[in-house]
């Protein structure tokens, strides 16, 4: 460990806020291993073993007219596709909630609800309240790196009386890109105080320049040190895989997105999903707490 990263790991475990100049040393080090223990050590005051996980159902908002069978097993029922003006497209939603049941629904990405105000006649807070009524609970993803105001659109959100599932990263860049993303996550919850989770690994990929599982590991690491003051660090476990969400979770992440909500086990129960999130939680020291949509622990 070299001197600089010695005192940083010193003033993380003090809980000394971090420079611009520490994290650029942090990001830059060759050192994952202190990384990531700086990173574990910072979410375990936070959380201590407790590590929590959502089962998602996703529909697709243009299927909604064959029907909908949702799954009693799913904590959030999220909507994939594009709001439009249309008469349809509340009806859709209208339908989507009433089956959901108890289960929150999220819908939409924040930035393409920006991009239909811009290009249509309704406002952003004309759309997202029109959404609320509808009876949606969250906005499904805000996507920083895509977001033409950042600040002004996820008030409008609240305003609206919606929560935020989660904050989110649609492409990196290179690794100073990357870093800044991070930074600027932190930036809103300071300035807006009611984030709930940051997903910080990219929702797509950039085939000119591809990460590595290191790099990601580092990222997620890095999210928790700089994002402190956003409660929960989240990895996708449809998107990355129960292998890179295991390491995630020993590196700072606190919790999982994008379980299952299938209860079908066709290789046997233990190759469940709701059994192999547990016991890949629990196979890295941790505690499994299922949670719903709205971060409500089932159960509690």
């Amino acid at each position: 460990m070299t001197d600089r990263i010695q005192a940083l790991a010193s003033r993380v475990a003090a809980g000394e806020p971090l420079s611009d100049g520490d994290v650029d040393a942090l990001a830059a080090s060759a050192d994952i291993l202190t990384l990531g223990m700086l990173a574990d050590d910072t979410r375990r005051r936070a959380h201590g073993a407790d590590t929590t996980y959502v089962r998602v159902y996703d529909v697709d908002l243009a299927s909604v007219a064959g029907g909908l069978a949702i799954p009693p097993s799913a904590r959030e029922v999220r909507v994939r596709g594009l709001w439009t003006a249309e008469p349809g497209t509340m009806e859709a939603l209208r339908a989507v909630v009433a089956a959901a049941g108890q289960a929150p629904v999220s819908a939409f990405s924040l930035a393409d609800l920006e991009q239909a105000a811009e290009a249509g006649e309704s406002t952003l807070a004309e759309i997202l309240q029109a959404v609320r009524h509808a009876g949606v609970a969250l906005v499904a993803e805000a996507p920083i790196d895509r977001l033409a105001n950042a600040e002004a659109s996820l008030e409008a959100v609240r305003a609206a009386g919606l929560g935020l599932a989660r904050l989110t990263v649609d492409r990196h860049g290179d690794r100073a890109s990357r870093v800044a993303l991070v930074k600027r996550a932190a930036e809103l919850q300071h300035a807006l105080g009611w984030l709930r989770s940051f997903a910080p690994l990219p929702r797509q990929w950039d085939s000119a320049m591809p990460t590595t599982g290191y790099d990601d590991v580092r990222l997620v690491a890095l999210a928790r040190l700089v994002a402190d003051n956003i409660p929960s660090i989240q990895v996708d476990w449809a998107l990355y895989g129960p292998k890179l969400a295991q390491v995630a979770l020993t590196v700072g992440a606190d919790d999982v997105d994008g379980v299952s909500a299938s209860d079908e086990a066709p290789d046997g129960r233990r190759r469940a999903p709701i059994e192999e999130i547990r016991r890949n939680i629990e196979a890295a020291g941790l505690a499994a707490v299922e949670r719903d949509g709205a971060y409500g622990r089932i159960g509690a």
